[in-house]
């Protein structure tokens, strides 16, 4: 079974991260093939990305392999999670409805190796939640922001803590939030100095955006 399937095998050593396999638009032949494959390659993990579970439960179905899934994120891990590293990595969301965006993140982060912890539902319509933890946000090394509607929440946490923040803007809204563009909007167009924006709902981007700069500091300290 043929899934043209090409594995990048020097992308660890050339961009300091795993490579990640995109299963949407995937058909169930192909990511068969993949994940055949890649179960196969003992002690080599791999993160799977918006896997939904329904298509994981096909796969689950034919067996041959174990995948630490995750039906929140939509994600999946073959051979368990890379090395443990120093680094720690914040992931703050306006609402429960951006948790499946920030748990993507969550996620790609942990399968790296870095600490992190989520903290939910701080958005500005129940600011002094967020108030109440910021304290904490600030302890961490990087904060990802995942928030929909008028994604004010970005703007909040660029003006309230000094590190690196990467902004996500989620397809949470009614309306004229469009799937995610208004918030987009918001992002891009922040008085928040310095805060970078991912496109929508790319959860897996912002946590591979927090890994570039991470690695960085890493390699000026070695």
């Amino acid at each position: 079974m043929n899934s043209g399937f090409v594995h990048d095998v020097d992308r660890a050593t050339r961009l300091g991260m795993p490579e990640a396999i995109f299963c949407e638009g995937k058909d169930a032949i192909a990511l068969k093939a993949i994940v055949t494959e890649l179960a196969a390659k003992v002690g080599q993990p791999s993160l799977f990305t918006r896997l939904s579970p329904d298509r994981y439960a096909e796969l689950a179905r034919e067996g041959g392999f174990e995948m630490d899934y995750d039906p929140q994120s939509h994600t999946g891990i073959l051979h368990g999670m890379l090395g443990p590293r120093p680094e720690t990595v914040a992931v703050v969301t306006a609402g429960t409805s951006d948790l499946r965006v920030a748990r993507e993140a969550l996620r790609t982060l942990q399968f790296s190796g870095i600490t992190t912890d989520l903290i939910a539902d701080v958005g500005v319509a129940g600011i002094h939640r967020l108030f109440a933890r910021i304290d904490h946000i600030r302890s961490f090394d990087m904060v990802i922001v995942v928030a929909g509607w008028d994604a004010a929440l970005a703007s909040v946490m660029g003006g309230l803590t000094g590190q690196p923040v990467i902004a996500v803007p989620s397809s949470t809204g009614y309306g004229v939030a469009a799937g995610g563009t208004s918030a987009l909007h918001s992002m891009l167009s922040s008085c928040g100095q310095g805060v970078l924006v991912t496109n929508i709902d790319n959860g897996f981007g912002a946590a591979c955006g927090a890994i570039r700069m991470l690695n960085m500091v890493a390699r000026k300290l070695a």
